[in-house]
């Protein structure tokens, strides 16, 4: 609850569905207009950063959160407390120098990956709402790679949750495929399709649009379409920012930020409305590079996806995208489905830039190619012997271009170098990416089925595998 005691509300970006609670958002997912959920306002904690700012992690999620959630404290603060047990980090997400940048380790959780924090979180917060409504879900996802593995983990033996995975066939890493395809578990379902991840979101959110289907089939999302992401990940930048703070003396810091769908940049330009100090928001991305450009020109215009080493990355339509947009265009629902729909018809969409450059004075952006991604990875291992995964290597590259003498900058460490052993090896010359759970997998049975880009061959693999169920 908020600080006047009352739940917050929360509305679709397009303005076509009504207003819903924290507790109904969740197991909604995507609104039935394709707009996504969006509290009615961002509660402003500037009052409280002194006393937040030497908490330990889970005491901190429960504040950070509590001002979004219709829940009780006790019940939030068991969810929070069940979701991080599993960590294998005392700190859930330690911040540790490398030479002039701090990193955020965000692969403490049990897929290595940073989409754990969100994903244990919301596994615990879906089974808690559907025991208490006596109701069961069945999820659909779309992973470029992380996703699909911890949303699996998240909600595996829950005996209310059953969960299909999309992902582009071909496409993610060897160990994050083998990830998802290695829990043959009844309830759990890959589906590899012959696209790219556009593509399988696109069918998702399809999917998701077909509301009367939606319905008889309980579909709900984990993806960071579903609210509860973003606020999780909220979480860890003031964190981070708080150690970092205490242990420079800076007033404000930086985040370079890896990214493809918008969820984890998104999670802190809510954090600095919020009200937590951040001077620069660094986007960064691989070679696909349409939010680079559009917070450089204001132009969001979209290309054929590239593979890179940074496979998460591989994304050309953000998701997370419409709800920043829907901030842009001055909180106007027409003009978001106005601009969103010419995207979809003609894949082009531009917005003014600011007066200083750029469209928001918080973010700039920052495109690194794969060159520059293995000369980061190989350099930060010979100077500092600190390995780092390739979505990482993008996010500290990008920092490099934006960094300021007075405010330090935390770039965001998403996933565990062991996951990505080729580009390792590519890098560096050496087989130094080694990792116990994964090492555990090599060797493991794998169960997947396969499909078109095609929803309507998706929706009857649903039909097929849900029965009459």
């Amino acid at each position: 609850m908020d600080e006047t005691g009352h739940s917050l509300g929360y509305r679709s970006t397009r303005g076509g569905a009504p207003a819903l609670s924290f507790r109904e958002v969740i197991l909604e997912g995507l609104a039935p207009d394709g707009g996504l959920y969006v509290p009615e306002r961002i509660p402003d904690v500037r009052d409280r950063l002194d006393a937040w700012s030497r908490l330990p992690y889970r005491e901190l999620a429960l504040e950070v959160m509590a001002p979004f959630v219709d829940l009780p404290r006790d019940v939030l603060r068991r969810l929070i407390d069940d979701a991080y047990r599993t960590f294998r980090h005392p700190e859930v997400a330690p911040v540790v120098a490398v030479g002039e940048r701090w990193i955020l380790e965000l692969f403490h959780g049990p897929t290595l990956a940073f989409k754990d924090i969100a994903l244990q979180f919301l596994g615990h917060l879906f089974e808690h709402v559907l025991e208490r409504a006596d109701r069961r879900l069945n999820i659909l996802a779309a992973t470029s790679g992380d996703t699909g593995s911890a949303a699996i983990h998240g909600v595996l033996g829950r005996p209310r949750i059953r969960i299909f995975v999309l992902h582009p066939r071909g496409r993610v890493s060897p160990l994050q495929e083998r990830q998802m395809t290695s829990v043959i578990d009844p309830r759990v379902f890959n589906l590899a399709v012959d696209g790219t991840f556009d593509d399988c979101q696109r069918i998702m959110k399809a999917i998701f649009r077909d509301t009367d289907f939606k319905r008889r089939r309980g579909l709900g999302s984990v993806n960071s379409v579903n609210w509860a992401r973003v606020l999780a990940q909220i979480v860890y930048y003031f964190h981070a920012a708080f150690r970092v703070m205490e242990r420079t003396g800076a007033r404000a810091v930086r985040f370079a930020v890896p990214t493809g769908n918008f969820g984890d940049v998104l999670a802190g330009w809510y954090a600095a409305r919020m009200g937590l100090p951040i001077g620069r928001l660094v986007l960064a991305t691989n070679e696909n590079d349409i939010l680079a450009r559009f917070f450089n020109s204001g132009r969001y215009r979209a290309a054929d996806v590239v593979s890179t080493l940074s496979p998460s990355m591989d994304i050309q339509v953000a998701s997370n995208f419409e709800r920043y947009l829907l901030h842009r265009l001055g909180g106007d629902p027409a003009r978001l489905r106005s601009a969103v729909e010419g995207f979809e018809r003609g894949g082009d969409l531009a917005v003014e830039t600011a007066p200083g450059g750029g469209v928001d004075p918080l973010i700039r952006a920052e495109r690194v190619d794969t060159e520059a991604t293995l000369d980061t990875i190989r350099r930060t291992w010979d100077d500092h012997r600190y390995l780092l995964d390739p979505h990482t290597a993008v996010g500290v590259r990008a920092a490099a271009a934006h960094a300021s003498a007075d405010e330090p900058t935390i770039a965001l460490a998403t996933a565990h170098p062991a996951k990505f052993p080729e580009a390792i090896r590519r890098a560096t010359g050496r087989d130094l990416a080694r990792h116990e759970i994964l090492d555990a997998l090599r060797d493991a049975p794998t169960r997947c089925d396969t499909a078109p880009a095609d929803a309507a061959a998706v929706r009857a693999y649903l039909e097929e595998k849900l029965g009459g169920a």
